[in-house]
C-alpha cells in the first residue's frame, strides 16, 4: 500500500481536518520547530515570544536514542518520494519534540510507546527497533498500523502509533514541504489585465491609447 497517497486522500478528506485538529490543538499559535525561530520575532504578544524561546531553550525531553526511534517511525509514516522529502527531511522529529513540551499530556503515552515498541522488537526479533532491519521494522509497524486487524495484545501498541501518526502528519504537513506536497497554494494575488474586449463592446466603451500603454497590460492571445 502506498501509505503517503493514503494519508494524503485522508487530509484532503473531511476526516483529515479532525486528525489535524486533534493532534495539534493548539498549532494555530505555536508552529512546526523549524520555523520557530522565525516566529518569535513575529508579531506575538511579549508573553508569547518567552513562552516560544523558553521551550527552544530548554533540555531535550527525548533521549538520543528516542530519537532515533522517532525518526525511523516518521519516515514509515511518510517516507521519502517523487515529489517532496521524508518526514525526517521536513524535521519532523524536531517538531514533535517541541509539542511533547508544549503539550506535555504527550510525553507520557509517547514514551510509554516507544519503550513499548522496543519490548516487542527486542521479543521478536532480539533486538532494538533501531538495529532491527528495515522489513523487520515495517514488519512491527503493520502490526499496529491497522486497529481493526491489530490483535488485542497490541491494543497499547494500536493507540501509541495512532498518535505518532497524527504528531507525524501534522508535522509533515503543516511545514513548508508539506504544504507544497499537497499543492496548496494559499492565497496568490491575481493580475488585472483590464476588461475584455468583447465586454467592452457590449457596453460601447474602449481603452484610450493611454490607458493602454500605461495601465493595462491585457493578453488577447491568453486562453
Amino acid at each position: 500500500m502506498d501509505r503517503r497517497k493514503s494519508i494524503k486522500t485522508l487530509l484532503i478528506g473531511a476526516a483529515g481536518t479532525g486528525v489535524l485538529v486533534e493532534a495539534c490543538k493548539q498549532s494555530d499559535k505555536k508552529e512546526v520547530l523549524n520555523s520557530a525561530t522565525a516566529s518569535v520575532s513575529a508579531d506575538r504578544m511579549q508573553e508569547e515570544k518567552d513562552y516560544l524561546t523558553q521551550l527552544q531553550a530548554g533540555a531535550p525531553f527525548f533521549t538520543p536514542q528516542e530519537m532515533t526511534v522517532i525518526a525511523l517511525l516518521s519516515d514509515i509514516i511518510i517516507p521519502k518520494d517523487s515529489v517532496s522529502g521524508s518526514a525526517t527531511e521536513a524535521k519532523v522529529p524536531d517538531f514533535i519534540e517541541f509539542i511533547v513540551k508544549d503539550m506535555p499530556e504527550h510525553q507520557t503515552p509517547i514514551r510509554g510507546g516507544l519503550r513499548w515498541l522496543e519490548m516487542q522488537s527486542f521479543k521478536q526479533f532480539n533486538q532494538s527497533f533501531s538495529d532491527a532491519t528495515e522489513q523487520q521494522r515495517i514488519q512491527l509497524v503493520d502490526q499496529i498500523a491497522y486497529p481493526d486487524k491489530a490483535a488485542p495484545e497490541m491494543k497499547q501498541g494500536v493507540s501509541f502509533f495512532n498518535l505518532m501518526r497524527d504528531l507525524v502528519t501534522t508535522g509533515f504537513y503543516t511545514s513548508e514541504m508539506g504544504v507544497k506536497d499537497l499543492g496548496y497554494m494559499g492565497n496568490v494575488p491575481n493580475q488585472w489585465n483590464g476588461v475584455p474586449d468583447d465586454v467592452l463592446k457590449q457596453y460601447g466603451y474602449a481603452y484610450s491609447e493611454r490607458e493602454l500603454k500605461e495601465c493595462v497590460s491585457y493578453d488577447k492571445t491568453a486562453g
